[in-house]
């Protein structure tokens, strides 16, 4: 017998996700089908402004805008099935909220703030998120969309610009 102090055994690897701060599976499956629903709306949107497009290089940015939602579509729904999940089938409602606005300025606008919520509910859910690879896609996801608001943002300005001169 020493007169060593030790330490008590760590079990927090059997810890459970809620536990440990991290979201649960049912917590992660909802917000993951909230933003695929989201997305589809996304994809949507850009590819009905991109059809009615006169500005020019707006149709262009729509076509980039509508692949990349369409990616994360796709993402999403691979990620639901790996946990265990079903897919929703739905669209969001920033689908006939974002249709509705007929001035194509006005609508791209609208879609960059969407853009900026999905990118807020990704920071609010990937430090919760314990598994890499879903972390990873996640961050992804989040990257791309706040590069897609910059070239937004780029666009509105560049448009006001030329519309002011």
């Amino acid at each position: 017998m020493t007169n060593e102090p030790s330490s008590p055994v760590c079990y927090a690897t059997d810890a459970t996700d809620a536990y440990m701060v991290y979201a649960d599976r049912d917590e992660i499956l909802s917000t993951l089908n909230m933003l695929l629903e989201a997305e589809r709306a996304g994809t949507r949107v850009a590819q009905g402004s991109g059809k009615s497009a006169t500005l020019s290089g707006y149709a262009q940015l729509m076509r980039g805008v509508r692949k990349d939602e369409a990616h994360w579509c796709a993402m999403l729904t691979r990620q639901i099935q790996r946990l265990g999940g079903t897919p929703s089938r739905r669209t969001g409602a920033f689908l006939d909220k974002a249709m509705a606005i007929p001035a194509p300025l006005d609508r791209l606008a609208f879609l960059n703030r969407g853009q900026v919520w999905v990118v807020r509910k990704l920071d609010e859910l990937m430090p919760r998120v314990r598994d890499a690879a879903l972390h990873a896609d996640l961050k992804d996801m989040a990257d791309r969309h706040r590069a897609n608001i910059r070239l937004a943002d780029d666009f509105l300005a560049r448009s006001s610009d030329g519309a002011s001169g």
